[in-house]
């Protein structure tokens, strides 16, 4: 996570906070627009053009709603030959989501395949489960819309042929990945190392011996009375049946969603978006999500300025001789405890 952004497709690419700060990194892969979406999602650079979207990293949070918004602001981005960076905060989970939609809206790719593709480019990536619902259901529900709207809007077929070409290149460098186990897909064995560091490893501690409780009787059978134990149907197990998630306890990986589809709730209000341009930096902004204040304060230009490096001032002949004297004053002050000292 902390090894810089990562190249998605030509003009994408995928990074973290720290990535998205660091001048160094915009300059060497020309970073001109900035998709900043994380809690707490806000413009950092006067000259950088900014989507700024207010969502948690939590399952039950509604990305879909952005997924038209942030096509928009990557392909128009790509089209004039801008470069894009998508960061979050760990460029784990919200980024990688917002990535895959794009992929999926402008090539024929499933959200599977598209996922492979931003993990092949990037091999940390791993959107929760509800993120992954949510591609899912996009891609049954909304998908043939999206890519419709796309082609209406974006008439040109410049980065059609470019863009699938790419993609089944990096298909092929993941299955490659995959045989050399230097990327994982969550179903590494406990104990064993994990090339990406993402699955938990095993534990040295022996398993418990479950004792024979005396409400069972001896041992024996499994009738109760009869000196056997009795299971009682799990709970977890229920849950997961009935939700639709599979639980994932050996090994703890990366998030799999295999429950069956189900239509994606919509937003009843529309998107409020707040646009900002800089005349000055000439870059602009625009902020969803949250409060108008908010939305307002993250859109708004960066409110410090770049810090020059520190020099000492000028030297003054009067400053010296004055620091001087006080230095010599201030221990011979005599404090006054009474009115009879005055």
């Amino acid at each position: 996570m902390g090894n810089g952004m990562n190249k998605v497709l030509p003009g994408l690419y995928v990074g973290n906070y720290r990535d998205s700060k660091d001048p160094v990194q915009l300059d060497k892969y020309k970073i001109t627009h900035i998709l900043s979406i994380h809690d707490a999602a806000r413009r950092l650079h006067s000259d950088k053009h900014y989507l700024c979207i207010m969502a948690s990293d939590s399952p039950d949070q509604n990305l879909t709603q952005y997924f038209s918004l942030c096509n928009d602001f990557i392909h128009a981005a790509r089209l004039r030959d801008g470069n894009v960076l998508i960061h979050c905060l760990a460029g784990m989970s919200r980024s990688v989501t917002v990535a895959v939609a794009y992929i999926m809206s402008v090539t024929p790719l499933t959200w599977r395949e598209a996922l492979k593709v931003v993990r092949a480019g990037r091999a940390v990536a791993n959107p929760n489960l509800g993120f992954q619902r949510q591609l899912q259901d996009f891609e049954t529900y909304k998908l043939v819309e999206e890519r419709r709207r796309l082609k209406e809007r974006y008439p040109s077929l410049a980065l059609a042929d470019s863009d699938l070409a790419e993609c089944r290149v990096m298909l092929d460098s993941y299955q490659l990945m995959l045989r050399q186990k230097t990327i994982c897909e969550g179903k590494c064995a406990m104990g064993r190392q994990c090339p990406t560091g993402v699955c938990r490893t095993g534990s040295k501690r022996q398993p418990r011996t479950r004792r024979p409780s005396a409400a069972g009787g001896g041992p024996g059978g499994g009738e109760p009375g009869a000196g056997g134990l009795t299971r009682s149907p799990s709970t977890l197990s229920t849950a997961s049946t009935t939700s639709g998630y599979r639980p994932r306890s050996s090994p703890a990986g990366l998030y799999s969603y295999t429950g069956p589809t189900s239509r994606p709730t919509r937003s009843t209000s529309g998107l409020s978006v707040t646009r900002v341009r800089d005349a000055v930096g000439g870059g602009s902004a625009m902020a969803v999500g949250g409060s108008e204040y908010s939305r307002r304060r993250a859109a708004s230009a960066p409110a410090t300025p770049a810090l020059s490096p520190a020099s000492s001032p000028p030297a003054s002949p009067h400053r010296a001789p004055h620091r001087k004297a006080c230095a010599w004053i201030i221990p011979s002050v005599k404090w006054m405890d009474s009115e009879d000292d005055l």
